[in-house]
This record gives structure tokens, sequence and C-alpha cells, in this order.
């Protein structure tokens, strides 16, 4: 029998606030959904776009930084795995669900204000000042490669 493996990368915009409950035993989770648009040209070349929604759980330490730092519209790169859970209602209907559970997670882009979701780091940013950029050529005769 083959092994299983479940493996998902997904980058979007969080759908709506997202929500921090906590278990039984104490252990946090924090419920999220993320939307991911797709363009395309159909088959007359006409432009298209097709969004997906992703309903995520993050758990723990994780779960609380997103619940802290992001909020509805937040860009965010998520991987994890897809787990289904199955219930049944209050009407006795049987329900099932897959979602993602976050296993790693980035805070993209900006929060509107200029800065970064939740002061993470966007492709964009650097750990240099602006005081350490000289205005000096760059001698291309001492990069090692």
């Amino acid at each position: 029998m083959a092994r299983g493996f479940s493996k998902v990368i997904i980058v979007g915009n969080i759908t709506r606030d997202p929500e921090l409950r906590s278990t039984p035993s104490g252990t946090q989770v924090c419920g999220f959904s993320v939307a991911v648009n797709r363009n395309y040209r159909d088959g007359s070349g006409e432009q298209k776009e097709n969004v997906s929604f992703f309903d995520c759980s993050a758990w723990g330490k994780s779960g609380e930084l997103i619940a802290q730092y992001a909020k509805k519209g937040s860009g965010i790169l998520v991987s994890g795995r897809l787990e289904q859970r199955s219930w049944e209602d209050k009407e006795g209907q049987k329900r099932s669900r897959v979602e993602i559970v976050v296993e790693d997670f980035n805070f993209i882009g900006g929060n509107g204000d200029g800065g970064n979701a939740g002061g993470g780091k966007s492709a964009a940013s650097s750990d240099v000042a602006p005081d350490d950029i000289s205005d000096e050529p760059i001698d291309l005769s001492e990069i090692p490669f």
C-alpha cells in the first residue's frame, strides 16, 4: 500500500477577520479563510478570473500570531496539509469539510498604511538601514561567483 502525502501551498487574501478559539485543553486554534484568484484566457481569448475560497486552521503559536496580526484583506502565504473532518449536524445529517491545517505561513504585502501586516517582512523588505547604503559603484570583481 502506498504511503499517503498531503501538501498544499496557497497565496491569497484573508476573507474575514481570523477567529481565535481555545480547545477544552487550552490549545489555541485560529480559523480563517483565504481567497485565491486565478486569471486566465478562455477558448475565445477573453480574460477571465476565477476565485477559490479555502478554509484554514492554525494551531498553537501560529494561530495566535495570525489572530493577532492578520485581518480581513491581509495577504498571506500558507503551506500545510489537507484534512477532512466529518460530523452530524443538529438534524442528524452527515456533513464533511476539507480544510488546510496550517504548518507554515508568511504575511505578504502591506496592511494598507504602508507597513507590513503584523510587522512581518514582505519580499521587498530589507535588513539594511538606509544610512548603510553607499552611492559608490559596485566592483563586480569582488563578487565570488
